[in-house]
């Protein structure tokens, strides 16, 4: 078998924020331009499995649908929840979660969230990232990357910028 490939895709604010203090995206709904294709689409196309933490599955579990595709997204979290179809929610390791995903054949895993993020890569783990950089300075707010206690050297591999000042930067693990 082998690993699957680990990916991010996530927008974040110039000063590095996903979110506001009290858990809004609005900052970003408004950066945004009608029409413009960031390439999330394309880049969930090639996605088996979403991957979460706690606080994203707060955030969305209200969504009345996902952007998701239907693909199945387990939640990583400590915490028992209740059972919702197409979810599935475990406390496990990035290590553990990794090699669950291999044992059930997925290709590639799409990781979301900051601390969910943060903890794949101080595991190791992530292969690549697109993180959308918004043209608006939040001031505070939710970190993308929390302290992670590891260098991990990346290397740009393309980057794309849009009328409405948003850019794409994409990275793989160097």
């Amino acid at each position: 078998m082998t690993r699957p490939r680990i990916s991010v895709f996530i927008a974040r604010s110039l000063d590095g924020y996903i979110a506001t203090d009290d858990d809004t995206l609005e900052w970003l709904d408004a950066a945004a331009a009608e029409g413009e294709d960031y390439g999330f689409d394309a880049f969930l196309a090639d996605v088996d499995v979403i991957a979460m933490g706690r606080a994203t599955y707060d955030f969305i579990k209200d969504f009345p649908e996902l952007p998701y595709g239907g693909r199945p997204v387990h939640v990583l979290t400590t915490q028992a929840l209740g059972p919702r179809d197409g979810f599935e929610f475990y406390a496990r390791t990035p290590q553990e979660a990794v090699d669950a995903w291999e044992q059930q054949g997925f290709g590639r895993v799409y990781i979301d969230g900051g601390s969910v993020i943060s903890q794949f890569l101080e595991a190791g783990l992530v292969d690549d990232l697109t993180i959308t950089t918004a043209p608006v300075l939040l001031g505070s707010g939710k970190p993308l990357f929390h302290r992670i206690p590891v260098s991990t050297p990346l290397r740009l591999v393309g980057s794309q910028v849009f009328p409405s000042g948003m850019v794409n930067l994409q990275y793989v693990r160097a």
